[in-house]
């Protein structure tokens, strides 16, 4: 059995780009399936309150965030890389990219193509997650067209960017291809007219087909009981300590992380055992489980002390 553990549901957008980085590095890794809303009663005790999909669990050690979470499979599975060419660094940044204005786009417009037909309580719980309180499912569909265009414009950057190239960066694939492939996913899969609007990028359709061939490396279906039978076995790994002088925050202080950009995904609380400018981990201890530490990047995340 794989240390790796993914706590996802198959039709999870965001997830697909965890399966092809875990499909690049040809992983073996045991999948389990979680509601698509809450509650969530079996991931909840791992992640502390942290309702966001995917997780990523190895042990007692819990990943939130797909930045977290690939960061730590290219730590721990160096090879093959996902700079291929030396790309670290601003590779990281298209993320912010797709994860962003990108994200949010594609997300306007397989709302707005639903409409009425998306199920009642996704559309409630998933509206106020992506558009706020305010969310108006009218108002996404009156500004469709103009989501469009601007999609158009965007995945019109990818398709040049893959012109005479197999993958992203080159000849091997890599964190862009990744990145940018869950998004070309979803517009095919979840908006009807997906397939007719991807036809007219020639190179990114062809691209597309060569990333999915790369599939999800080897996947063992597992049963939440499991997981959390594994989390209450193990002991996390030791703190790697450290500090943050520009924002006050040191090992030890108590803590609540959240994220930005989303609403009504509650803080979680926890006791700071390492941070630096990429990564906050918490110790936190759940009476099902014992103890965890749960690992957030700091890229997109608020850190507020508690008293």
């Amino acid at each position: 059995m794989s240390d790796i553990i993914l706590h996802h549901y198959p039709q999870s957008p965001v997830t697909e780009k965890v399966r092809v980085v875990l499909g690049i590095k040809d992983l073996d890794w045991g999948s389990v399936i979680i509601p698509r809303l809450p509650p969530k009663p079996d991931l909840m005790p791992l992640t502390g309150g942290y309702r966001l999909t995917p997780v990523m669990q190895i042990g007692a050690d819990v990943y939130c965030d797909t930045q977290c979470i690939i960061r730590e499979l290219e730590r721990r599975h160096p090879k093959p890389t996902l700079f291929p060419g030396g790309a670290e660094g601003m590779a990281w940044g298209v993320g912010r990219w797709t994860d962003g204005p990108l994200l949010s786009t594609t997300i306007e417009v397989v709302f707005a193509d639903a409409g009425d037909a998306m199920p009642d309580d996704f559309q409630a719980d998933r509206g106020m997650l992506y558009f706020g309180p305010d969310f108006d499912m009218k108002a996404i569909q009156r500004t469709m067209t103009e989501a469009l265009v601007q999609l158009r414009a965007q995945f019109g950057w990818m398709d040049e960017r893959v012109a005479g190239r197999n993958f992203m960066l080159g000849d091997a694939p890599g964190l862009p291809d990744a990145l940018c492939y869950y998004l070309v996913w979803f517009i095919r899969g979840r908006y009807s007219k997906g397939p007719e609007f991807l036809s007219q990028f020639k190179h990114l359709t062809e691209w597309e087909r060569r990333v999915d061939g790369i599939g999800h490396g080897h996947p063992t279906e597992m049963a939440s009981a499991d997981a959390l039978a594994i989390a209450r076995d193990a002991t996390p790994a030791p703190g790697a300590g450290g500090d943050d002088d520009l924002a006050g925050l040191h090992t030890g202080d108590a803590v609540a992380v959240e994220p930005t950009g989303v609403t009504g995904c509650p803080a979680v609380s926890g006791t700071i055992v390492q941070i630096d400018n990429q990564e906050i981990a918490l110790a936190r201890t759940e009476e099902a489980i014992g103890d965890v530490v749960v690992h957030f990047p700091r890229a997109g995340y608020r850190v507020t002390k508690q008293n």
